[in-house]
């Protein structure tokens, strides 16, 4: 069913005020917390001429240009969206091309992730996240009649998400690699894929990530190394040796903010992947659930607003809510467990908290859709209730 909505002229009061006042807490709690993980790396870094402050304006530089996108992408209706989801995935896949070329994407650590823009960076897999959702999404809502049969519905949303993964396995990035597929399935699932095929494709998925572990020794490096750091916690085990020393001189209420030690050149990535581990060294074990809590929040609306979008019979919104809610609670658990020590180490960031420009443009976004979906629900709702 289609419907035509007016770009709001100004922002509107009618939002979901959980999941706006979530996301935004998110945001400047990740902002102090980068701060103050940042402090000691950028005064001892000559990248960045040795100023304390570098991160922080750098992040805040990242926030504004995301909240400003996230503003400007409100205006957008959900079947615009829709209209172009397929042209958006092309786009991704070609920026994912683009950055394995030699001279052209940027490679730091071993990994070629990055497209150099000046003084900035952009990382093609973090917007390719969103690219997913939009496009798993409409491919479902077009496939629907047809989401039992193996050859229409299920082969050519493979051989798409086997494009986006051979490339970002290239870079290498495995957590992207993760976090796509998850959001894709879990979108197909929603959209009625048959409980036999689903159950197939877990089974593949699994089968596959067990070889792409087993064929390559840095990953296979990471699985030993996370199911006993001590045993070499000098080597592959120094991550999250040090991240679960954060976790335990943390305790119960933390060190304090700003006293962390692990920050001072020990946790490697400590303002980034491992932001978590210096939230529970400062802030104690009710900082790491007050991030857990809010993120839970997050993720529940987004549901109920896809189930809301569903009884308003807006299958696109509804799938595209949903997929925004698989990606943030994915990632967002991934990153926790890493910290934790719960899983191995993937390299993937704590959505709307950790540095990254890319990273925090791309989940402005989506929660800026998220929130359109929403304001549409409500506008529906009013219009059925005069």
């Amino acid at each position: 069913m289609d419907h035509d909505f007016s770009v709001p002229r100004r922002f509107p009061a009618e939002l979901d005020m959980t999941l706006l006042w979530s996301s935004l807490l998110l945001l400047l709690f990740g902002m102090v917390m980068v701060y103050s993980a940042s402090i000691a790396i950028a005064e001892g870094s000559r990248y960045s001429g040795n100023q304390p402050a570098y991160f922080l304006v750098r992040h805040v530089v990242f926030l504004t240009v995301g909240l400003l996108a996230a503003l400007c992408a409100f205006q957008v209706p959900l079947k615009v969206w829709q209209r172009f989801a397929p042209w958006l995935f092309i786009g991704g896949v070609f920026l994912l091309v683009v950055v394995l070329v030699p001279g052209v994407g940027r490679a730091v650590n071993g990994a070629r992730r990055w497209l150099p823009f000046g003084p900035f960076n952009l990382q093609p897999s973090e917007l390719m996240k969103l690219f997913a959702v939009l496009y798993a999404s409409d491919y479902t809502v077009r496939k629907m009649p047809y989401m039992q049969d193996l050859k229409r519905a299920f082969i050519p949303m493979s051989v798409a998400m086997v494009t986006v993964g051979v490339l970002l396995l290239k870079e290498p990035d495995f957590g992207a690699f993760v976090v796509i597929i998850s959001v894709a399935t879990g979108i197909l699932f929603l959209g009625g894929m048959r409980a036999r095929l689903f159950a197939i494709l877990i089974v593949l998925l699994v089968v596959a990530f067990a070889v792409l572990i087993i064929v390559s020794p840095y990953r296979r490096d990471r699985i030993f190394g996370f199911m006993d750091p001590w045993s070499d916690a000098y080597g592959r085990g120094y991550q999250l040796s040090h991240a679960l020393i954060a976790f335990g001189r943390g305790e119960w209420f933390g060190v304090g903010l700003g006293s962390s030690v692990e920050k001072l050149f020990y946790l490697p990535e400590a303002h980034t992947d491992f932001l978590l581990a210096v939230i529970a060294e400062e802030l104690g074990f009710f900082g790491v659930v007050a991030v857990i809590v809010l993120f839970g929040l997050l993720v529940q609306r987004a549901f109920a607003i896809g189930r809301q979008a569903v009884t308003l019979e807006r299958l696109y919104p509804a799938l595209v809510a949903q997929g925004v809610g698989i990606w943030i609670g994915i990632q967002g658990f991934v990153n926790m467990g890493v910290n934790m020590g719960l899983l191995p180490t993937k390299g993937l960031t704590l959505p709307l908290m950790s540095f990254g420009g890319s990273g925090i443009l791309a989940n402005c976004l989506a929660l800026s859709i998220l929130l359109r979906v929403d304001w549409e629900n409500r506008q529906l709702m009013r219009g059925a209730r005069v």
